[in-house]
């Protein structure tokens, strides 16, 4: 066949055209039209869309004329500033390429979960199921056979939120797992509702980019089988809508730099080009063999930091370019990521389960930090991004000179920043330095280390440190005698303990015990930092910091106590250096949660040192030396010794430091706890504190709140502080307070609400301002700790109200609900409640509608309690209740006399006078009388007719001379 010329046909081409085709000569012209209309269009219509859209939107492929077109647009201009528009046009151009490719990435990144991709993977993971014991999982089933035309097996009004199917999962070591798929990814949901035929949709667990990556995370069973598995089977999809779906690529098949720590989404133009060249080569092959199954997904924990794909392909590449290093000598592996002592994730996973299991439940801090996940896929990401990821590659292999180069350089990137640290994880830098820790080459240690320091500041870079192991190398590095590498590694520890897991990964590796042998780097009693011994002391600001991470553990501050850290803490405590004092300190409170600590703090001498440092002009060394007397004073002994040692005054002080919250929680916090004795409190008033914490009772966080309350409600037992309390204006914020929702603050509001409202002049403003009608409310909070002392506040409410009687019977179903708090389990809101009884059963007609709620048979209930306090209040209350009516006879009758009897046997002085005018009251009855006598109340009541207490003398004897009277009656009646 003739070659195609590109030279304009002329007339005489045409007649031997014609003559040369052996066909008739009108198809041979019909022909001959066709093919001579073809070759004018291809002359002069190349590339249709230059036509339309003009020549920078389209070529023909494999040329690009955008330039050319652009420099002959300049030429036909005799502009003489033809060279500057020349620039302008190429970089608008430039400009343009790049707008277009950062929108294609962009829009390639938005790859979704679809129906097609969903059953292609259960499909998969039903291949390899059953009931063998090499299987990944027992059974996957869908939780519905019927399928919507779009592929969904979810109803209609769920579709409508994305979910494409609900499965149940099998695995051969958990409990079967309910979890829906959809667009989004997939997550565990709720399970069957119980007697009912439908699922919990609520999302109970992250979100997994397929159902392999939840199972990886969820069952170790099914990660060890999955890699036991020689083949899978990877069917192609049908048509090119199916091409949307999430799949893993390396970054040398995408041909740029990717991500091998993370999934990575193909875009839809790819993954078309790729399949379509796949199936010109195997055209007959439906179901093609893939060895890929051991590597289709990370085998990282919850943050899926590593996979085990991306380690064997550098480690293969390594292998194959040769340029693992052999010169540095290592202790037992080498730098390579294959070989680093790390265990897989999944074993560490495992082995966290049977750790949490055996772990008792004291470790249970409210800290544990959840690491924020990170949108991925950004497309505006700097130029240190991918620097710091060329830097990781030269660490990956070369010598030891290469790679101190290397670290050289990556550590002069702002490390701080998080792209930089996101760098370094996800092209696998994490597993390299970590790995260079385990060498002998002190200057490899020393440069991984500074760059692991920095970038744990990141929440997802310690997570991914503790998952790779790091945490025992560096506990390791602790024993070197190497001084730069102690103070790295244990900084680091610092900074990566800040999570329970880790906390506990340094303590069961022997950590704790090192880290305190980091504070006797010095001779005894020597504190003072001289430029010689300057290392010494850095080494042990290191070791105390790595101390305060750890010591937010429970079991940790025990190994701290047990590894003889104590004394270490305390001589380190007179220190004047404030880098070393301040995480000291910060170690001392936070053990001072526990009795233990707080004991050793008082009978070393520390409480003095703590005192002197409230001075300080670090105000970060005076919070945690607050902090530390707030939790310490909770002991008698500790408030003297803060009073003694002049503590108290810089406390007061500090109270007008009002732009730092955190310090004035401290010390708010340190006030409150030392007002608890008397004394203290005669102090406070004389350093003007109470006027100062009723200056903080607004505008203020609640952290300081609960503080300042709870302060005033101590300096509230003294009269002259509740007149200086509302000369000041404190009690209308006070009462304001009471509509809050903090716990710990309407436990202390009330309670100084309560102490206020014994003074009539601040039980009118109180009553003004509806504060009882508040506290009557707060009985109905599920707290009962708020109910406790609520009930507690409105005792003095109703005994100082003018007309007390009145004001209960305002409050709508008041009455009946303070009666139902009767029913209560919890000692402390029976006491106040019964208090609160006795209190409204003064006024008649209260008593007759508090005993129609059946406040008699609730009293009675009571009565069988060992409880002084409960006892006391519950006596008083029946005392009073005897009152009305036929009450006396219906307590004897709910056969609540007997117990009564037995309360006077009570070591309690102020029980036996309540119960001593209870029975009183009772022996009116003379049923109950008989019930006293055979419970001998008599010889229990003669001892105490000689009380000092007039009150108990004189109902005691009240109640004998009852039921002589009565035995009197009944010889009378008998004998005549």
């Amino acid at each position: 066949m003739k070659r195609l010329s590109l030279r304009r046909t002329s007339a005489r081409d045409i007649p031997r055209k014609r003559r040369s085709s052996s066909k008739s000569p009108l198809s041979g012209k019909r022909s001959w039209t066709a093919r001579c209309s073809e070759w004018v269009m291809r002359l002069t219509n190349r590339d249709p869309i230059v036509k339309i859209l003009g020549p920078e939107y389209g070529t023909v492929e494999g040329e690009d004329m955008s330039i050319l077109h652009l420099l002959d647009k300049v030429k036909k201009d005799d502009d003489p500033e033809t060279e500057l528009k020349m620039k302008i046009f190429i970089l608008l151009n430039q400009l343009d390429m790049q707008l277009l490719n950062s929108s294609l990435k962009h829009i390639s990144q938005e790859v979704r979960l679809n129906p097609a991709a969903v059953n292609n993977e259960v499909n998969l993971l039903k291949h390899f199921s059953g009931k063998g014991e090499d299987t990944v999982l027992e059974s996957l089933e869908y939780t519905s056979d019927y399928t919507f035309s779009n592929g969904c097996r979810a109803p209609p009004w769920r579709q409508m939120h994305g979910e494409i199917c609900y499965l149940i999962i099998k695995p051969h070591d958990t409990d079967p797992l309910y979890i829906t798929c959809s667009t989004s990814g997939v997550f565990l949901n709720g399970g069957k509702l119980k007697e009912k035929d439908d699922i919990d949709y609520e999302r109970k667990s992250d979100i997994y980019k397929d159902i392999v990556t939840f199972l990886r995370e969820r069952s170790p069973r099914f990660v060890e089988n999955m890699s036991k598995q020689e083949y899978s089977f990877f069917k192609e999809p049908a048509s090119e809508k199916y091409y949307q779906h999430m799949e893993i690529v390396d970054a040398e098949d995408s041909g740029q730099s990717q991500k091998p720590y993370d999934y990575t989404e193909k875009n839809v133009y790819e993954k078309m080009k790729s399949s379509s060249a796949k199936s010109k080569s195997v055209d007959s092959k439906k179901l093609e063999p893939s060895l890929k199954w051991k590597n289709i997904v990370p085998s990282a924990t919850h943050s899926k930091y590593f996979s085990d794909k991306a380690t064997k392909k550098d480690t293969e590449e390594e292998r194959r370019r040769g340029i693992v290093s052999q010169k540095i000598k290592k202790k037992t592996t080498t730098i390579s990521p294959e070989s680093a002592k790390i265990q897989p994730a999944s074993k560490c996973k495992t082995l966290e389960k049977y750790e949490e299991v055996s772990e008792s439940s004291s470790e249970t801090e409210d800290d544990e930090e959840q690491p924020q996940r990170r949108q991925e896929g950004n497309t505006d990401l700097p130029s240190e991004y991918w620097q710091i990821q060329k830097l990781v590659k030269y660490l990956k292999g070369g010598n030891p000179t290469a790679t101190v180069i290397a670290l050289c350089s990556m550590k002069d990137f702002n490390l701080a920043q998080e792209t930089c640290q996101l760098a370094i994880r996800d092209v696998g830098g994490l597993e390299v330095l970590i790995n260079l820790l385990d060498t002998e080459e002190i200057k490899c240690q020393i440069g991984s280390l500074k760059i692991l320091k920095e970038i744990s500041q990141n929440s997802l870079i310690r997570h991914a440190i503790a998952d790779l192991g790091g945490l025992q190398i560096m506990v390791k590095i602790l024993d070197t005698p190497d001084k730069d590498l102690k103070c790295l590694a244990a900084e680091t520890i610092a900074n990566v303990a800040r999570f329970k897991r880790a906390r506990r990964t340094v303590r069961q590796h022997g950590g704790i015990k090192r880290l305190v042998g980091l504070l006797e780097c010095i001779s005894e009693g020597s504190t003072t930092v001289t430029p010689h011994r300057a290392k010494d002391f850095e080494i042990a600001r290191c070791g105390a910091l790595a101390l305060w991470s750890c010591s937010k553990s429970t079991k940790n501050k025990e190994a701290i106590l047990k590894a003889g850290g104590i004394p270490l803490l305390a001589k380190w405590l007179k220190c004047s250096h404030v880098n070393i004092l301040t995480p000291v300190v910060g170690t001392l409170q936070e053990c001072a949660s526990e009795q233990s600590y707080r004991i050793a703090i008082r009978t070393e001498g520390m409480i003095e040192d703590l005192v002197k440092n409230l001075s300080s002009e670090h105000e970060e060394l005076q919070m945690h030396c607050a902090s530390a007397i707030f939790k310490c004073a909770e002991d008698k002994e500790t408030r003297d010794l803060v009073r003694q040692h002049g503590g108290l005054q810089p406390l007061s002080v500090l109270l007008g430091n009002s732009q730092n919250k955190q310090l004035l929680a401290a010390v708010t916090g340190a006030i409150w706890k030392c007002a608890i004795s008397g004394e203290n409190v005669s102090k406070f008033q004389e350093y003007k504190a109470i006027e100062a914490l009723v200056g903080l009772l607004t505008d203020q966080p609640e952290e300081v709140l609960v503080n300042v309350v709870g302060a005033l409600g101590e300096c509230c037992q003294e009269p002259i502080n509740r007149t200086i309390i509302r000369k000041c204006g404190g009690i209308p914020p006070l009462v304001k307070l009471l509509t809050g929702t903090d716990q710990a603050l309407l436990v202390n509001v009330t309670k100084a609400v309560g102490a206020c409202a014994t003074e009539p002049e601040n039980m009118m403003i109180i009553d003004r301002l509806d504060g009882v009608r508040l506290l009557w409310s707060l009985l109905k909070n599920p707290n009962p700790d708020v109910q406790a002392s609520a009930a507690w506040a409105i005792c003095p409410c109703i005994e100082n109200a003018k007309d007390a009687g009145e004001m209960v019977r305002s409050f709508v179903g008041g009455l009946e609900l303070i009666v139902n708090l009767l029913k209560s389990k919890n000692k402390e809101v029976l006491a106040s409640v019964c208090a609160a009884i006795t209190n409204i059963a003064k006024d008649e007609e209260n008593l007759a509608v508090i005993t129609d709620h059946g406040v008699v048979p609730l009293l009675s209930k009571l009565a069988n309690t060992n409880n002084d306090k409960l006892r006391r209040h519950l006596a008083e209350a029946v005392s009073h209740c005897c009152m009305w009516g036929s009450n006396r006879v219906t307590f004897g009758e709910t056969k609540a006399v007997a117990p009564l009897v037995r309360y006077l046997k009570s070591n309690d002085p102020s029980v036996h006078r309540a119960t001593a005018q209870a029975l009183y009251q009772l022996s009116e009855d003379p049923n109950n009388c008989i019930t006293m006598h055979e419970n001998g109340v008599v010889k229990l009541l003669l001892a105490m007719v000689g009380s000092t207490d007039e009150t108990l003398q004189e109902a005691a004897a009240g109640c004998i001379a009852n039921i002589r009277r009565l035995a009197l009656a009944t010889e009378k009646a008998k004998y005549g």
